[in-house]
Order: structure tokens, then sequence, then C-alpha cells
């Protein structure tokens, strides 16, 4: 089989043939004017669109640029107002917990004031039973602080319980509220006796139990009721709360009714514990 013979036209002629023709076009462009009309209309409907087509592509690229920036600067500034409404929320917060730490520092300092025959003692609680309310709880206290078993502690506007267990540096309060509680009291405008039983269901009304009033005893709703000077245990004088819904029993030789406790049960942070034991006259 014959191979057939291709034409092949030399690059190095083709590039004269065309720089000729150059410099012949721009040669006749000089001698006469009309001669590259033709050429600059045909290349201005071919250039121009082209042109005002990439004009319209940058305009269109430099507002996108131009947003994006924009979009980025709003998202910065977006992320600086978060991070300073996160510091503006800590630091409420920790106002907050600081207006309510004073307010609470306050009252133990008006509550030692009113108990100022006493020496007490400073104690946060470090723990509690499971469940609402403040029935059995830990504070941060114990023998190596001088607190004994059977001081009373006192919180909130009252008395709060009595210390059941003591360690090196720990104690164990048993609250007035709990089911084996029961403290002996008097109403304050009469020095008639009574019985403050605890009660775990009923504190979860606001009450607990005023038992053993003498059926004769000029006593009536609102009345004041304190420790008792009879007490084994408690000091006396030391608010309890206030009487409410006084009845003659079925007996009819006492009375019962109920009594709204001056502590708050529920929230208890800082307690103040009586460095002193009740006198019995007993050794």
């Amino acid at each position: 089989m014959k191979h057939q013979n291709k034409f092949h036209f030399p690059t190095k002629y083709l590039l004269a043939i065309l720089t000729f023709l150059c410099v012949i076009m721009i040669v006749l462009s000089f001698i006469i004017d009309d001669f590259a009309r033709p050429v600059k209309n045909t290349v201005a409907k071919i250039v121009i669109p082209i042109q005002s087509g990439m004009n319209d592509i940058g305009i269109w690229l430099t507002d996108k640029s131009d947003n994006l920036k924009e979009l980025n600067d709003v998202m910065s500034e977006n992320e600086a107002l978060k991070k300073e409404l996160a510091e503006l929320k800590e630091s409420n917060a920790l106002s907050v917990q600081e207006k309510n730490e004073l307010q609470r520092l306050r009252e133990l300092y008006e509550l030692d004031s009113k108990y100022n025959s006493y020496s007490k003692i400073g104690a946060s609680i470090i723990s509690k039973d499971s469940g609402n309310w403040f029935s059995t709880f830990t504070i941060n206290k114990g023998a190596k602080d001088g607190i004994k078993v059977d001081m009373n502690v006192i919180g909130n506007g009252g008395l709060v319980g009595i210390v059941a267990e003591v360690g090196d540096n720990y104690s164990i309060v048993r609250a007035i509220i709990d089911d084996e509680s029961n403290v002996s009291a008097q109403f304050s405008s009469t020095s008639d006796e009574c019985i403050v039983k605890g009660d775990l269901m009923m504190i979860n009304e606001g009450v607990l139990s005023v038992i053993n009033i003498d059926k004769d005893a000029k006593v009536a709703d609102g009345d004041m009721i304190v420790t008792s000077n009879i007490s084994q245990k408690f000091l006396p004088g030391i608010l309890i709360g206030y009487v409410k819904n006084i009845k003659d029993d079925p007996n009819n030789l006492t009375k019962s009714a109920q009594i709204t406790p001056v502590v708050d049960f529920a929230h208890l942070e800082e307690v103040l514990v009586i460095t002193e034991l009740k006198d019995t006259g007993k050794k």
C-alpha cells in the first residue's frame, strides 16, 4: 500500500504572509481614511457587546463583593453583640446572686442581733436529703468549730432545728418540720404551753400541727409561738411561727391548731448555730 503525500505549508511562510498583510493594512489605514472603517465597525459590533457584558459582569461581581463584605461585617457585629449579651446575662446573674446573698446575710445579721444574748456561729448548708424540703441537712461546721449535738439552729427569721449528729468538719441538722421532731413551745402573749409537731405531709400546705393547748388558754389566730422555757433541748424565746385554725379537741380537755413557720424550709442556704446548750439543771 502506497502512502499518500500530505501537503505541508511551512509555518515560517505563513507567519511572513500574515505579517506582510498586517503591514499593508496599517499603511493603507494611514493613507486612506475610510479604509479601516468597515473593519472598525465590524470589530465594534463584536467587541462593544462583549465589553458591555464584561462591564455588567464586573459591576455584578463588585455588588456581590460589597454585599458579601457587608454580610461579613453584619455577622461579625452579630457575634460581637451575642458575646456582649452573654456577658451582660452572666453579669446580671452574678449581680442577682450577689444581691440575694447580701439579702440573706442581712437577714442573718438581723437575726443575730435579735438573739444577741446567745453566742452563734454561721454555717452554710452543703447537702440535704432528697425531696423538696430541708427536713434534714448537712452544714459545713463540726466539732472542730465547737459544734455539739443538741445545739439549736436558727435562720430565715426563726427556729430551723437542732443539731442531731456531729463530725469533725460537718454536722447534720434535723429541722422542726421532720416527722421525728417535737418542739416544746408556748404562746408568747399568754405563756400557755403547747407542742409543735413535725409533719412532712402537712408542710406541703405550709403548716405544722400544734397540740396540747390547754382548753382554757386565751389564745387566738395570729398569736406568736416561741420555744418554751421548759423545753429540754431548745433555748427559750426563739420564734417558731404564727398560729391559726385553733379548735377544741374531742376530749374537751385540750385544743389543737396549725402553725405557719416563719422559716422557708424550701429555700435554705445559710444558718446560725447557737453555740450553747440548754441548761436543764441535769448533769
